[in-house]
């Protein structure tokens, strides 16, 4: 992200050690380690909502999609030209399934 090399790394280490000496150094290093693991978290936690919240837009879209283009054809009158012709049903089940399907059990005729 910041494009910091390994000598960059120590030069601020050296630094770090001749300005607050041997004995504050690891309290500050626990310090800094705590306030990056916090800044990283809370980063996480934003852009987490972000895409939970994009996710949910693109939700809403989808139905709003939908249900418009249920709602489409339904205000329009149909006429009986527009009506799809009617499709015959065969009462016989064919004599094999398709390759891949398990075969549909015989049911007894309703009275």
């Amino acid at each position: 992200m910041f494009d910091v090399s390994f000598v960059e790394l120590m030069v601020v280490g050296v630094v770090a050690l001749l300005v607050l000496g041997p004995e504050r150094l690891p309290g500050a290093a626990r310090t800094l380690g705590s306030f990056v693991r916090k800044a990283r978290s809370a980063w996480n936690g934003v852009r987490g909502e972000f895409e939970r919240q994009i996710a949910l837009d693109e939700v809403k879209r989808s139905v709003r999609e939908v249900r418009e283009s249920i709602e489409s054809p339904a205000a329009a009158p149909r006429s009986a030209a527009a009506a799809p012709a009617a499709v015959a049903v065969s009462a016989t089940p064919p004599a094999e399934p398709a390759p891949g399907m398990a075969p549909v059990p015989e049911r007894a005729p309703h009275d």
